[in-house]
């Protein structure tokens, strides 16, 4: 009897041992949530660094009585010389042309916008509404291909280019499309998805027509397959502007409304009985999407480009122990996927549309594997 409770004894303190060395790793080491910070300070500083790239790219075209132009050529060329020297590390010859560094801004800024938009939307399960706003973008794409067919050489596009004023209407389509969608779901009385389905249906049917008209009457140079699939030579000088700019408009915005969102994501009817605008609140949202998969649009293509709006928040619902850490997983794995996805289709030379949704895929899979959760709810703080 006295060798086992010697044995008990010794378990016992092997145990408490262990445990207390976990405590002192634990004390030592960074907590996780330090972690999910840290890394979204890292990504904050990327995107002002975008931002700010993208501003210098804009600046250096100012009238000269501004006195702006000049600083903002020298620190431009300053990106470029990074470029250079990523290149000969690298051995390669892209990252010193602005095209690539307007791509990357780009891709850089919708990896953390999709992602706070599609939280919303995950939860409100309403994963759809990025697909079908991707369809009725693909539209304002039709309707701007002709606008821009017919307005080339004209004074319209004076200060534009081809592809810029093609992105701008677009947008403009795609943000009336989603504001017909909330109105059509509210004056129907068909289950929920139906709007939806007619909507996408019908947007796609609308932009395939309108190419088909259009090609037989004018002379279209821009090719509509990168738009389709995403390509990194699509991104404009306007293009790239307008999501740094949506950017800023959508990270501010959500920071502003995040509660009243939160509350209409979780529970709708106690908000309407709150007397909070559910209406108005919706139609936000919805009008935010739609610009967001516009801008994404450029690097994703509109086939794929709601996965961005998913993938990262999917992944992070599986990890995430709150609705605010989905928040700050979701743009974390979204940013990874991105920079990721872009490195891959440089080496590889592929599309980056493709390559990001792989990575964004992969890592979905690896949270599944990796997580214990099965069914294990969500805190709302």
């Amino acid at each position: 009897m006295s060798h086992d409770t010697n044995n008990s004894g010794e378990t016992t303190d092997a145990a408490g041992e262990n445990a207390g060395v976990r405590a002192r790793l634990k004390a030592f080491g960074p907590s996780r949530m330090q972690v999910e910070l840290g890394g979204i300070a890292a990504t904050a500083l990327l995107a002002v660094a975008m931002i700010a790239f993208i501003s210098l790219d804009w600046l250096r075209g100012a009238p000269a009585w501004l006195g702006v132009a000049a600083p903002a050529e020298f620190l431009f060329g300053q990106f470029l010389i990074v470029g250079m020297w990523m290149d000969f590390y690298l051995g390669t010859n892209i990252f010193q042309h602005p095209f690539m560094w307007r791509a990357i801004a780009t891709g850089v800024l919708i990896g953390i916008v999709a992602p706070l938009v599609g939280t919303y939307l995950v939860h409100r399960q309403m994963a759809l509404i990025g697909e079908t706003l991707a369809h009725t973008a693909f539209a304002g794409v039709a309707i701007g291909l002709i606008f821009v067919a017919f307005a080339e050489g004209s004074a319209l596009l004076a200060h534009v280019s081809n592809r810029g004023a093609l992105i701008l209407i677009a947008m403009v389509v795609s943000a009336l499309g989603a504001i017909g969608l909330q109105w059509l779901t509210a004056k129907t009385n068909t289950y929920g998805d139906v709007p939806i389905a007619i909507v996408l249906s019908g947007s796609f049917a609308v932009g395939t027509l309108l190419i088909s008209w259009g090609r037989e009457r004018v002379s279209m140079a821009i090719d509509i397959e990168d738009f389709l699939f995403g390509s990194l030579t699509i991104v404009t000088v306007e293009g790239a502007r307008m999501v740094a700019v949506l950017t800023v408009i959508v990270v501010a915005v959500i920071a502003m409304t995040y509660k009243q969102l939160l509350f209409i994501t979780f529970d709708e009817q106690a908000a309407r009985v709150a007397r909070l605008n559910v209406d108005g609140y919706n139609t936000l949202l919805i009008v935010m999407t739609a610009v967001v998969v516009v801008g994404a649009m450029q690097i994703l293509g509109v086939i794929l480009v709601a996965a961005m709006l998913v993938l990262p928040v999917a992944t992070a619902s599986q990890i995430a122990k709150s609705f605010r850490e989905t928040l700050y997983l979701s743009v974390l794995f979204g940013q990874t996927a991105v920079i990721g996805g872009l490195a891959f289709a440089i080496w590889a030379s592929l599309p980056p549309g493709g390559s990001i949704v792989v990575v964004a895929i992969g890592f979905y899979l690896l949270a599944i594997v990796l997580s214990d959760r099965s069914g294990a709810s969500l805190s709302m703080h």
